[in-house]
C-alpha cells in the first residue's frame, strides 16, 4: 500500500511539469508586452527596462546557453519560485499573488463543498431510487431531470434563480456571501463564512452565509448532481444483476440492507471516481457560476486576470487549479481500497 502510494505521489510530477512547459508557452506566445501592461503605455523605456530585469523577465526563455548558468532562465525561475510557495506578483495591482489565493480560494473551497454535499446527496440518492424502480415512471423521470441538469447552461440557470428568488420572490440574496452590516462587523479566520461563524460563535453570521450560498450551491451542483445520479444508476443496475445480490436475497436479508450494504458500496468504484473529478472541476474555479452570483473565489479571479491581461495571475492561477486537480484525482484512486476491500495494491 504505501509504495503504491508513493508512486502515485510521484506521478504527479511529470503531469505538473508537462501543465507548467504548455502555460509557461502559451502565456509567452501572446501578443503583448508585460512591462507595458503593467506600467501602461505612458510609461517611459527606463522604467519598462527596470521592470523587465525585477521580473527576470531579459533573461532566455528555457535554458541559458549564453551566460555562465545554463538554468538562469524564465521557465526555471518560474519552476522554482511555484515549488517554494512564492507565485510572483499581479502585474496590475502589484501584490503578492499567494496573498490573492489566500483570500480568493477559501471562498471557492466553500462554495465547492456545500455544491459537491448536494450533488452527492441528491445524485447517490436518486440514482439508487432509479436502479431500483427500472423502467418506471419514476425512472425515467429521474433521468430526464438528469439531463436536463447536464444540458442547461450554469449561466443561464443562475440568473433565472436569481430573478425567481432573488428579485420576484426576494427570498435569498442576489450575490457576495454575506449582508453588508454583518461583514463589516466581522473578522473572519480562515475566509469560509460558515465555519468562522461557529469559531467565532457568531450563529447569524453562519445563518447568513448559508443563505447566501443556496443560489450559487444549488446552480453549480446542477451538472455534477446529473452525471452523479446517471453514473450511480448505472453502476447499481450492474452490481444488482451479480449473483451475491441473488444470493443475498435468496437468504432472506431485507432489500434495504441489500441494497445499500452489499449494492451501493459495490458501486460506489465508479461513483467515487466521478465524485473525484466533479470536485477537482469544482475546485478548480467555477468561473461562470462565480461571475453570475459575484462570488469572490479563484474563478472570478481567474477571468479578471484573462481580461486585464495579468499573464502573471492567469500562469500561476492555471497552474495552482492544476494541482489541485491531480491532487484531488490522486486521494480519490488511493481511496479505492477503502471502498472495495477485494482490491490489493502492490
Amino acid at each position: 500500500m504505501a509504495g503504491y502510494i508513493l508512486r502515485r505521489v510521484l506521478g504527479i510530477i511529470p503531469v505538473l511539469l508537462g501543465i507548467s512547459l504548455l502555460v509557461f508557452t502559451l502565456i509567452r506566445t501572446i501578443p503583448g508586452d508585460f512591462a507595458i501592461i503593467a506600467l501602461g503605455e505612458r510609461s517611459t523605456p527606463e522604467q519598462r527596462a527596470a521592470l523587465t530585469k525585477r521580473l527576470k523577465l531579459d533573461r532566455p526563455l528555457f535554458l541559458n546557453f549564453e551566460g555562465g548558468n545554463v538554468f538562469d532562465s524564465q521557465y526555471i525561475s518560474f519552476i522554482t519560485n511555484f515549488v517554494q510557495g512564492d507565485f510572483g506578483d499581479s502585474l496590475k495591482n502589484q501584490r503578492a499573488i499567494s496573498k490573492e489565493l489566500g483570500e480568493r480560494f477559501p471562498a471557492t473551497i466553500e462554495l465547492s463543498l456545500v455544491s459537491l454535499l448536494i450533488a452527492v446527496v441528491l445524485g447517490v440518492s436518486a440514482g439508487v431510487i432509479s436502479a431500483m424502480r427500472r423502467g418506471s415512471w419514476l425512472d425515467a423521470s429521474t433521468m430526464l431531470i438528469a439531463l436536463l441538469g447536464v444540458s442547461m447552461p450554469i449561466f443561464w440557470l443562475g440568473l433565472m434563480m436569481q430573478y425567481l428568488f432573488g428579485v420576484n420572490l426576494k427570498w435569498l440574496p442576489l450575490s457576495q456571501r454575506l449582508d453588508d452590516e454583518l461583514r463589516r462587523t466581522f473578522t473572519p479566520i480562515t475566509n469560509m463564512y460558515v465555519l468562522d461563524g461557529l469559531l467565532r460563535g457568531r450563529l447569524d453570521i453562519t445563518l447568513n452565509a448559508l443563505k447566501h450560498l443556496i443560489l450559487p450551491s444549488v446552480a453549480l451542483a446542477t451538472v455534477p448532481l446529473a452525471i452523479i445520479a446517471r453514473m450511480t444508476r448505472s453502476a447499481m443496475l450492474e452490481v444488482l444483476s451479480q449473483d451475491f445480490i441473488r444470493t443475498a436475497r435468496a437468504k432472506g436479508l431485507r432489500e434495504r440492507t441489500t441494497i445499500i450494504r452489499h449494492g451501493l458500496r459495490n458501486a460506489l468504484i465508479p461513483v467515487a471516481t466521478v465524485i473525484g473529478l466533479q470536485l477537482g472541476f469544482l475546485l478548480g474555479g467555477a468561473v461562470l457560476t462565480e461571475s453570475v452570483f459575484g462570488w469572490p473565489g479563484i474563478g472570478t479571479w481567474l477571468l479578471q486576470g484573462i481580461l486585464s491581461r495579468d499573464y502573471f495571475v492567469v500562469q500561476s492561477g492555471v497552474m495552482f487549479v492544476a494541482l489541485v486537480f491531480v491532487v484531488v484525482n490522486t486521494i480519490v484512486d488511493i481511496s479505492y481500497g477503502f471502498f472495495d476491500p477485494r482490491i490489493q495494491y502492490k
